[in-house]
């Protein structure tokens, strides 16, 4: 099943879409702010080689509905279980990147039993003051100026130099999916970002959680990632050397890798057959 499907979360209608064949285990994945689940199409074909891949645009986003926010963790974290639930999903590997690792956290914290493992990447847990400040700027550019005033900032800050040099295509696909994302969305989302607070609560998860992160990450430094998985009990870091923000969709090959060895890890430990993948970070 490839088409999109709307799911009613509150007062918002959530687009999601599942790939991968019935039956597998399910993955559910979460975007980024100013993003959308096309975000992950280069990490699709490798999940649904042993995964059902449930995708979803968060709420403001994509082809998702944007309610007037501000926007809220507990409402962005009730909009991944309610599509969870609308797909009789009772338990899941859950990833998300930055917005949407966050969420992703959430949902650990908050619902730990449905949960089966979790991937978070490029994500804070925390928000000081001066992530708070460079939202409050974000938020008037976009009120003063819509989405093209934040594009070239975005897109500074999600890839590095190089990649934004040699991979056009990429920057391309990432322009789109920024100016697309409607403002009032993005505005709501931003005004939950102000409020992050998880990372004094990362003692309690319960779930085990790989954290990636790009070495040249300055949204969520490698450091603050390090000090989210060693606050974890059952953390744990991969470094993805040379990328930036939205590492994913910089070094595909190299996240993926990182992906089928966490995959790997998994079907090891049940007993299940399957190569060996390096270590990676």
């Amino acid at each position: 099943m490839n088409a999109v499907e709307r799911v009613v979360s509150g007062d918002a209608t959530i687009a999601a879409r599942v790939d991968g064949a019935p039956g597998k285990p399910w993955i559910v994945l979460s975007n980024s702010l100013a993003a959308d689940m096309s975000m992950w199409d280069d990490q699709v074909p490798l999940l649904t080689k042993t995964h059902r891949v449930l995708r979803y645009d968060t709420r403001g986003h994509g082809e998702s509905t944007a309610p007037e926010g501000p926007y809220s963790f507990p409402m962005l974290v009730a909009d991944f279980v309610a599509v969870m639930d609308h797909f009789g999903i009772t338990r899941a590997d859950i990833m998300g990147l930055s917005l949407g690792g966050m969420t992703a956290l959430g949902v650990g914290l908050a619902h730990p039993e449905r949960v089966e493992r979790l991937v978070c990447c490029d994500a804070r847990a925390d928000s000081p003051p001066p992530f708070v400040e460079s939202w409050d700027a974000r938020i008037a550019g976009v009120r003063a100026g819509g989405m093209a005033a934040i594009l070239d900032g975005t897109l500074e800050r999600w890839f590095t130099p190089a990649c934004r040099a040699a991979r056009p295509d990429v920057v391309e696909r990432a322009a789109g999916m920024v100016l697309r994302t409607s403002p009032a969305g993005y505005i709501g989302c931003a005004e939950a970002l102000k409020t992050l607070d998880y990372l004094r609560h990362l003692p309690q998860m319960r779930p085990e959680v790989l954290y990636i992160v790009g070495s040249e990450d300055g949204g969520a430094p490698p450091d603050a990632m390090r000090a989210m998985a060693e606050a974890t009990p059952k953390g744990r870091l991969v470094v993805i050397e040379g990328a930036a923000h939205i590492a994913n969709m910089e070094d595909p090959d190299a996240f993926n890798a990182v992906i089928a060895d966490w995959v790997a890890g998994k079907r090891r430990r049940a007993g299940m057959t399957g190569g060996h993948g390096a270590e990676h970070g």
